[in-house]
Order: C-alpha cells, then sequence, then structure tokens
C-alpha cells in the first residue's frame, strides 16, 4: 500500500484504475520513477491514457476525465481539433520528413507573423527550451556580453543555462543544482519578479547580453507579472541596450491571439513561442527583430554565424497541425471562451472554499486557475486579487507532498485532472466542464478530511 496516500483513499484509487497499476509496473521496470517527464510523476501511480478529444480524456479503465493539463499547456482547442487532425492525416501521406524545404514551413511562419508583433524573422526548433537557448546564443553572439539575467521563479525549459532559480527556495541566493557547473551560474544573473529597481540595479552592475521573462510572470502567472511592470522592464532594457526576451511559450497564443505582448501592448526584442505554436505536436520557434536573428545568417553584419541543426526543425507534420491551429485561433475565439471559462472555474472553487471553510483559494489570470492551500489571509474581493501581495516566497513554494499527491488522486476518482494544484482551460471546456469541477474539488474536500489530511 502507498506510503502517500491513507488507506481508504488509496483503496479507492487502486479500485477505480487497475489497468493503470497493472501498467505503472511495467513502466517502472524501463522508465526512471515510472515516467518519461518529471511532472507525470504520481503516488501511488499515474493513469494511463488511450484516447482525447475535446476537454475531456480517456484512461485504460474506461474512465472519462476532464482535463485541466491540456498537453502541457499545448492544446488550448483541444485534444485532437477537427482541423487539426484532418491537417495532420493530409500530410502524413504526403510526406513526414523530406529533410528538404517545404511550402508549409513559410505557410506557418506567415501565420506566426501575423499573430505576433515582434516576429519579423523567426527560425524553427523543436521545443521551447531549444526557443530559449538559442535566444541567449544570439543576445550573446550580438552584444558580446556573457550575462544573462532571470527572474526567480521564471521557467524557461530545462537546459542548464536557465535551470537555475526555477522553483523553490529562493531566499538564499543559492541557485546551485546538480548537474550544473560553477561556470554556467556566474553566468547567470537573478533578480526578484516585480522589482524594477532590483532590475536597473542588476543592469547596470552585470550589463547584460538580455533580460528573460515569462510573458505573464513565472510558471505562467504563479506569481504574476502585469502590464506596468512589463512596460517599465521594457523601457529599462531599452535604455540600457539590452535585449529584451518574452517567453511566451505557454502565453504566446493563449492569454490572446497575439500573446501576452499583445495583451500588454509592448514589444519585446525577440520572442519564443512553442506549445500551441504547433498545435500540440513537437515544435517550437525563435521569433525577433530582423538583424538579432541575422546572427543566423552565413554572411551577417556580425562577422559570426550560430550554427544551427535540428533534425526536425520545421518539419511537415509540425507545421501542417500549427497552420491549421493558428488559423483558428486568429478568430479569437479560444481565447475568449478558455479565458471566459478561467473565471468562471476561479469564481466557483472560491465560492466552493467559503462554504466548505477550507483553507484554500483560488487565484489566476486570463485561462488559468491556481488553488492555494493551507492559507492565511483575507479572502478574494475581485478577480484580479493575488494572495500574499505577490510575494515570491509564499506564492511559490513547495506544498507538502503527500497532500499534493493525495489532492490529485482524489480528484481524478471524481473524473478530474489537474496539474498539481493548477489548471488551464481550453476553448474546448464548457461551462458544463467547470460546474462538474467544482463538484468533483467538493468531494475531493471530503476524501481528505475523512482521511484526516484536511481539517
Amino acid at each position: 500500500m502507498s506510503q502517500t496516500l491513507t488507506r481508504p483513499l488509496a483503496t479507492a484509487y487502486r479500485e477505480k484504475f487497475p489497468g493503470s497499476a497493472r501498467l505503472a509496473e511495467t513502466g517502472r521496470q524501463v522508465f526512471p520513477d515510472g515516467v518519461t517527464h518529471d511532472g507525470r510523476f504520481l503516488k501511488p501511480f499515474p493513469v494511463y491514457i488511450e484516447t482525447a478529444a475535446g476537454s475531456k480524456k480517456y484512461d485504460v479503465d474506461g474512465n472519462e476525465i476532464i482535463d485541466y493539463w491540456m498537453g502541457h499547456g499545448s492544446l488550448l482547442l483541444g485534444h485532437s481539433h477537427p482541423a487539426v487532425v484532418a491537417a495532420v492525416q493530409k500530410q502524413v501521406a504526403r510526406a513526414t520528413h523530406p529533410g528538404a524545404c517545404h511550402e508549409l514551413e513559410i505557410d506557418w511562419a506567415h501565420r506566426v507573423q501575423k499573430l505576433i508583433r515582434s516576429a519579423e524573422k523567426m527560425r524553427f526548433v523543436n521545443s521551447g527550451t531549444e526557443a530559449t537557448l538559442m535566444a541567449l546564443r544570439i543576445s550573446r553572439i550580438v552584444t558580446g556580453r556573457r550575462k544573462v539575467l532571470k527572474f526567480a521563479g521564471h521557467f524557461h525549459g530545462w537546459h542548464d543555462l536557465l535551470i537555475p532559480a526555477a522553483d523553490p527556495p529562493y531566499d538564499t541566493g543559492d541557485y546551485s543544482m546538480p548537474g550544473i557547473t560553477t561556470g554556467v551560474l556566474n553566468d547567470l544573473v537573478v533578480v526578484p519578479p516585480n522589482d524594477l529597481a532590483a532590475v536597473e540595479r542588476a543592469l547596470v552592475e552585470h550589463q547584460p547580453a538580455c533580460v528573460i521573462f515569462e510573458g505573464t510572470g513565472g510558471h505562467w502567472g504563479l506569481v504574476p507579472m502585469r502590464g506596468e511592470f512589463i512596460r517599465g522592464l521594457r523601457e529599462l532594457t531599452a535604455r540600457h541596450n539590452v535585449i529584451l526576451i518574452m517567453d511566451e511559450v505557454i502565453t504566446g497564443f493563449r492569454v490572446a491571439p497575439g500573446g501576452a505582448q499583445e495583451y500588454y501592448d509592448v514589444t519585446p526584442d525577440m520572442t519564443t513561442l512553442a506549445k500551441i505554436l504547433a498545435g500540440g505536436l513537437p515544435g517550437g520557434c525563435l521569433a525577433g527583430r530582423a538583424d538579432l536573428m541575422s546572427a543566423l545568417e552565413v554572411d551577417n553584419r556580425w562577422g559570426k554565424k550560430m550554427k544551427h541543426p535540428g533534425t526536425y526543425n520545421g518539419n511537415p507534420l509540425s507545421a501542417a497541425a500549427g497552420v491549421a491551429a493558428l488559423d483558428v485561433v486568429a478568430t479569437g475565439e479560444p481565447c475568449r471562451i478558455a479565458n471566459e471559462l478561467g473565471r468562471r472555474l476561479r469564481t466557483g472553487l472560491n465560492e466552493l472554499f467559503a462554504h466548505k471553510q477550507v483553507d484554500w483559494v483560488c487565484f489566476g489570470e486570463f485561462s488559468g486557475a491556481t488553488i492555494v492551500p493551507e492559507y492565511t489571509g483575507p479572502r478574494p474581493d475581485s478577480d484580479d486579487w493575488i494572495p500574499y501581495g505577490n510575494s515570491v516566497e509564499k506564492l511559490d513554494r513547495k506544498i507538502d507532498p503527500k497532500l499534493s499527491h493525495a489532492f490529485r488522486c482524489a480528484l481524478l476518482l471524481g473524473g478530474v485532472d489537474f496539474f498539481g494544484w493548477r489548471a488551464m482551460l481550453s476553448g474546448a471546456h464548457t461551462a458544463a466542464d467547470v460546474d462538474r469541477t467544482v463538484v468533483a474539488i467538493s468531494e475531493a474536500i471530503d476524501l481528505l478530511r475523512a482521511d484526516g489530511l484536511i481539517r
């Protein structure tokens, strides 16, 4: 029996998901921790999904689950959107990897340019991690400087150059990590979020090549950054001649069709994109000023070319999916629906928590919702309220893993899957999905209380 869940909850979970339990045993024989992504690790075992459509996914035992992972944020249109499915089916019969240029990559790029204001030129890559890696390398080539400034709690992929300081604790100043060398750490400048004075001091002292930030704040708005700060950041970096990189891997096409830069009326020097960009297939992009992107050209003004291979860059399947998805995104409807339902979920959960007298609150922006357990403080008085005065130490903190695993398992018993304590809405979700989710969370609270995990 799991040491993480209490006996009644673990028993109910195993009874509901026996097929997943069997597959998890096999998975542990071939994968570290039995998973292929850290976020999918769950005790006593993760659920195994067989099919998915719209806002739902269906596990190997036939259970219907309302999904709030949405392909780790990539499925703004929902699972298996008909236009994306048709585009990929058509393309897979024509060519999956010609190892050559093709017209679809141009069509894809034109749709990015139509929506993303900073996209004068671009280069396709295979993930958000690759896009941020390219952005840093170009910044160093064109400025001749080494250091990079990032914000505590901002995630920009798992490569060495930016993974430090992506997760708490932040108050020690020690951002060392297993496998990351001291030399790499010495090139990274970490400042607290939402502090323009700290940014300016760091720009003067360290003269970095670039500043990179998530479009709505660390971990997609877990510690929100809003328009006034972002516009101030744009002004500061321009004044100090430092390249500004907006990481829109999650926010791109989700906050608004043109991303956070459209919503906040800010034009960065370069933008990193992925997820929705490729319609849920693997794909990423670095887009930005033509003069900066020329560092990728054989003959350029900088006298140095950034080497950029990549077997699957701009591959036809991802391009086909991306073209189809961005055509739907451009209508504005998926963003509108997802953002409206995000508000409905946040409101419904806060009403539930007050009624159940549980020390939880929910907050968020756009199409996201974050539950804060073990909360002490005033209840929310509006939808733009942020707990704890937007403190990075209090919002972006480690939560008791026993409670976190138990909450997700209890919620899965009710037919709902959050990624941890958070949810991403899509254009495929419905008001009925949201209302059913509130009921499932109410039932999860009852289960956790019955097992003595919460008061």
